[in-house]
């Protein structure tokens, strides 16, 4: 008897699925309380798989057989719910794709440095001549690359909500990069569910797996000291052995946070066997991603920089760390439960004026009032505004010659933009347009 398959939310994830599903004989069907893109229906008509939009229809989803979800919907909605009180097992994406192919997975999780070390392996194993394939978070989904093509590796980013929904799926290769609270409001406000989800990497791996890790993160070194995993270890960082075939100053991503994402890269391409000739000139080169540390212009001797996918507070902690000249920071959006103390140090230390872009502010506002710029030894300006073009224009007016604006949000996007990679661009945009 035919199997029925239910995909829950029909982006790239959810729209790869349905055609593995069909693919591999399932009755398929794909529903979306939001509305489908007008690309992803042409793929699911040309495909012939039945879906709906801007609704979920109970009649048509509780019938599943198994039901895979969209990363972005939460465990308590309500369909979810009473499909688990069925019975019906709910499952990722990935989980899905990986019963129907042998390729090696290497997969890589973090907080923050997750698509740069992501797309830096990817870079790396195709400059080796590999057959190579790239999904998660980014590429396209890893489901309709099994589906329609054969890969022998496939580099991964996984995000948390990826991790939740996965059971049976082991990575040859994980990278856990490090832990930070991100997410709070999806985990209950509670650190240790979203360091759980983050250890699921680890799930199923053997002694002939490999598990990299930031030996330095002292989230993953408590979590290690009472957990058994199965893997062998690859610890990396300034105190470890330092496996880097290029000098530092040669890596072509500069900030203390890149030498430890390239070093968490190289000994990925070192497990796989991949050589260190290829290895350092993937290094030298690489130039980076979108919407991470991305230069955008200069203008009137003012560096601006677009750091988009500084999501939550310890990626512009990150940011922050890496800027030379006096700064100008532009943040906010939707808050994630975010604890903004950790970049206090760095916004004294570095920003004489912030600019809050985002449609609910209070938080930041009384967060930063009180705080005071070493720069110019006053109080932060602070520049308070609900969209991008206001905000653009009070960091160019607030801006001297010889600094840099810093666009480093903290924040989820959806409050003003569809993602964080149309925030950037409309950041850049602006900005070329002053």
């Amino acid at each position: 008897m035919t199997k029925r398959l239910v995909v829950l939310g029909a982006g790239e994830s959810g729209c790869g699925a349905a055609i593995l599903g069909k693919v591999k004989g399932y009755e398929v069907f794909v529903s979306d309380m939001g509305a489908i893109k007008p690309d992803y229906k042409a793929l699911l008509d040309k495909e012939g798989i039945a879906y709906e939009d801007g609704q979920h229809t109970e009649s048509l989803i509780l019938n599943a057989d198994e039901v895979i979800k969209s990363p972005g919907i939460p465990e308590n909605a309500p369909m979810i719910v009473k499909l688990r009180e069925q019975g019906t097992p709910v499952i990722s994406e990935i989980e899905f794709a990986g019963r129907y192919t042998d390729a090696k997975m290497i997969c890589i999780t973090g907080s923050n440095g997750k698509t740069t070390t992501t797309s830096l392996i990817y870079d790396i194993l195709r400059r080796a001549g590999l057959n190579v394939g790239l999904a998660g978070n980014i590429g396209k989904s890893l489901a309709l690359q099994v589906a329609h093509e054969q890969h022998d590796y496939y580099v991964i980013e996984l995000s948390s909500f990826q991790l939740d929904n996965m059971y049976d799926f082991r990575a040859d290769v994980a990278l856990l990069l490090n832990i930070t609270p991100d997410h709070m409001d999806r985990y209950y406000f509670e650190f240790q569910n979203y360091i759980d989800a983050k250890f699921r990497i680890t799930r199923n791996q053997t002694r002939a797996d490999a598990f990299i890790y930031w030996a330095e993160d002292p989230v993953i070194d408590k979590e290690l000291k009472r957990r058994n995993l199965g893997a062998t270890l690859y610890p990396y960082g300034f105190n470890c052995p330092n496996p880097l075939p290029v000098s530092i100053d040669e890596l072509a991503l500069k900030g203390k946070h890149n030498v430890l994402n390239s070093m968490a890269a190289t000994l990925a391409a070192n497990v796989i066997g991949i050589d260190k000739t290829v290895i350092a000139e993937s290094l030298k080169t690489f130039g980076g991603v979108e919407h991470r540390l991305q230069y955008v212009a200069t203008i009137n001797g003012v560096r601006w920089i677009n750091d988009s996918k500084a999501t939550n507070v310890n990626s512009c902690w990150y940011a922050l760390e890496a800027m030379t000249t006096p700064t100008v920071l532009i943040l906010g959006g939707k808050d994630k439960g975010n604890d903004y103390s950790e970049i206090d140090d760095l916004v004294s230390e570095k920003c004489h004026t912030l600019v809050f872009m985002g449609l609910h502010n209070e938080k930041l506002r009384e967060h930063f009032k009180n705080h005071k710029s070493r720069i110019t030894n006053q109080q932060l300006q602070i520049i308070d505004t609900d969209n991008l073009h206001d905000a653009v224009i009070g960091a160019y007016n607030a801006a001297h010659d010889g600094d840099t604006v810093l666009l480093s949000p903290c924040c989820a996007s959806f409050d003003l933009f569809r993602s964080y990679e149309d925030r950037g661009e409309q950041f850049m945009k602006a900005v070329k347009e002053l």
